[in-house]
């Protein structure tokens, strides 16, 4: 399907702006696409419509060339103003006012143009022109789908989440350069500074929030309106030296300042249904945040962030919800955790892009779409049970003599690997790459896979035959193909396999891990699943291990080579968890499961004082456990073949 994409793009100063760069890369995966239509031929076009005079080009081609709108918000008003009053045509306001309100607008536009009275901005929200051309809309929000309807849009209408980054930000790295220590509370209010970011209550609550935590500090990061000045505010409140403003930041400050705070307010009224793209990058990136309770904000839910009525009560609940945070910042780790777990389950990129390509796929083709409305309170298992079990017994049954003491002190991470394996059907196959046949036979004999074929390194077009036989009598055959996985073409046609194991595997390799990460693309069928498990460079051990002056690898040493002179390849680099995120990523998978855990049965010390200390120093504790195991699905082609954080 070809998509025809309008937009401001970077490096424009518009957050719709940084959302097209967002949705961009993973849409290009699913769909063709031609920015600004120019190659022509398209299927459906898309236009990224905001409330401001960037966005004028891309509303009038959206009148000329109906297709799919997205509404960032429930109001045009300004870009409207923009496209009329500012270039001298009253007499397009007018008209425009009349067929979005009828007469009462009209009447009243008439007295804007007298220069009595300013534009309604609110009652009229100047959407039924472009609705009434749309082919279908999308919107973030229930909130601005049921003000769609309202206007009188009756067709196609999906609701899908505004994307959230995940930026990996060295927090530490930014508090030091604003001169904020480990331990004192940082708040932070992020925006163009008007009035309706309720910006002065925000203040006057953090006032009283300082006589009982004088060590708690703030910024303000964004542009100042010039009729909202913040600074006699700040003087009136005694805050000179606990507030700091910064005026307009770029890409990297504004990120960096994000990450430096521990508690967000993302606070606004009125509103006309915007959804914040800080607000979800503050989420990724596992911040507490305190929001209206008004608008698109009120449908977040109300486990990942603390919501403030709008009434006579705001500015004393401001204040309770932030002292509550800063004093008990073990409170406040745990929402944004619950936050950044939501967002990535929600609002991923990849769900986003294929979401919109679903919906756009629908209108183009003239199918009926079914609204797929953001989740309210959708309840999380955070262990599901595996689909089946195998138990220590029956692997230890398959283990040759020589094996069985491998086996035996690493069937924590065997069972777990089988445990995350999708079951299969006699129609389906599954490849397992470095095959021991320690879990090979079940996932034959247990998970059910009709076809089951193994591959190791060693020399291309080689095969060998390999029948093992179980202590109960079980007989399982297997081909196991010889090929080099960093450099040589997997010997198996595309779309071959449903399942691909890759376990302890990647931290093997030497050269190019992205090749292997390209075939094991390749030879899934679309939607198939990759199950990869690897050590933990990023665990709790390994912290412990570099800060006491050891190797944090879980396996660093030089292997001695046998008499005969062949020795086991050694681990040539473990990864971090978010790395493995990063992988799968790249190599056109959205990752369905990520965790880690045990790796081997065996005793290890305890690691509490490492814990305690990444709480103090607002590092990550999730994902510190010894072995990294996560189950990715494929969703289109490699995105990026030579990933930066990867190769120099």
């Amino acid at each position: 399907m070809k998509v025809a994409y309008y937009s401001p793009l970077p490096p424009a100063r518009s957050g719709i702006a940084d959302y097209s760069a967002m949705l961009l890369e993973e849409l290009r995966g699913l769909a063709e696409v031609d920015i600004g239509g120019r190659a022509g031929g398209a299927a459906v076009a898309l236009y990224q419509l905001g409330n401001n005079a960037d966005h004028i080009e891309v509303y009038e081609r959206s009148l000329r060339e109906p297709g799919v709108v997205v509404l960032h918000e429930a109001n045009l008003h300004h870009l409207i103003t923009d496209l009329t009053i500012r270039r001298g045509d009253w007499d397009a306001y007018v008209a425009a006012c009349a067929h979005d309100g009828g007469e009462a607008a009209r009447a009243h536009a008439g007295h804007v143009r007298a220069l009595e009275v300013g534009p309604d901005y609110d009652g009229v929200p100047m959407l039924r022109r472009v609705l009434e051309r749309a082919r279908g809309v999308i919107v973030h929000s229930r909130y601005v789908g049921a003000r769609c309807r309202e206007a009188g849009y009756t067709g196609p209408l999906a609701v899908i989440p505004h994307g959230a980054a995940m930026p990996a930000v060295e927090r530490m790295d930014w508090r030091t350069k604003l001169g904020v220590n480990e331990t004192d509370p940082l708040v932070g209010v992020f925006g163009y500074m008007k009035p309706y970011k309720r910006v002065s209550q925000s203040l006057r609550a953090f006032a009283r929030v300082r006589r009982m935590m004088p060590q708690a500090k703030m910024i303000l990061v964004g542009e100042e309106h010039p009729e909202f000045p913040l600074e006699p505010q700040i003087r009136a409140l005694g805050l000179q030296t606990a507030v700091r403003r910064f005026g307009f930041a770029t890409a990297t400050e504004f990120s960096g300042y994000l990450s430096a705070c521990d508690v967000i307010l993302n606070l606004r009224y009125p509103t006309v249904g915007e959804t914040s793209g800080t607000l979800l990058r503050a989420f990724g990136m596992g911040k507490a945040a305190v929001v209206s309770d008004v608008g698109s904000f009120a449908e977040f839910p109300d486990d990942v962030c603390l919501k403030v009525p709008i009434d006579g009560s705001e500015e004393d609940t401001i204040y309770e919800l932030l002292n509550l945070l800063v004093s008990r910042p073990e409170l406040s780790r745990t929402l944004g955790g619950r936050a950044r777990t939501w967002v990535e389950r929600e609002c991923s990129w990849p769900r986003v892009a294929r979401l919109y390509a679903e919906f756009l796929a629908a209108v183009a083709e003239g199918r009926e779409w079914r609204e797929a409305p953001l989740t309210e309170q959708a309840p999380r298992v955070e262990h599901a049970p595996p689909a089946i079990q195998v138990e220590g017994d029956y692997l230890l049954g398959w283990a040759e003599p020589s094996a069985r003491e491998y086996v035996d002190t690493h069937l924590t991470r065997l069972t777990k690997t089988l445990e995350l394996t999708p079951p299969g059907g006699p129609e389906q196959s599954i490849l397992e790459m470095g095959a021991y046949l320690q879990i090979t036979p079940s996932l034959k004999t247990k998970l059910g896979y009709g076809t089951v074929r193994g591959c190791y390194f060693g020399a291309a077009g080689t095969v060998e035959h390999r029948e093992v036989v179980s202590t109960d009598g079980e007989r399982f055959i297997c081909e196991v193909d010889l090929f080099d996985a960093e450099r040589d073409r997997f010997p198996y046609g595309g779309e071959s396999f449903d399942t691909v194991l890759c376990c302890e595997l990647l931290e093997h390799l030497t050269a190019d891990p992205m090749h292997m990460l390209t075939e094991i693309n390749r030879v899934l069928k679309p939607g198939g699943r990759l199950v990869l498990t690897t050590p933990n460079i990023g665990s709790l051990r390994a912290i412990a291990a570099l800060l006491a002056g050891y190797h944090p690898g879980f396996f660093p040493a030089y292997i001695k080579p046998s008499e005969d002179g062949a020795s086991d390849a050694r681990h040539n680099r473990e990864y971090t968890a978010r790395e493995v995120h990063l992988l799968l990523h790249d190599s056109g998978f959205e990752v369905a499961h990520l965790e880690t855990g045990e790796f081997k049965s065996e005793p290890k010390p305890e690691h509490v004082w490492v814990e305690n200390m990444l709480a103090r120093y607002g590092m990550p504790g999730s994902l510190r456990g010894d072995g990294v195991y996560a189950v990715g699905c494929k969703t289109g082609p490699v995105r990026t073949r030579w990933p930066r954080w990867l190769y120099s």
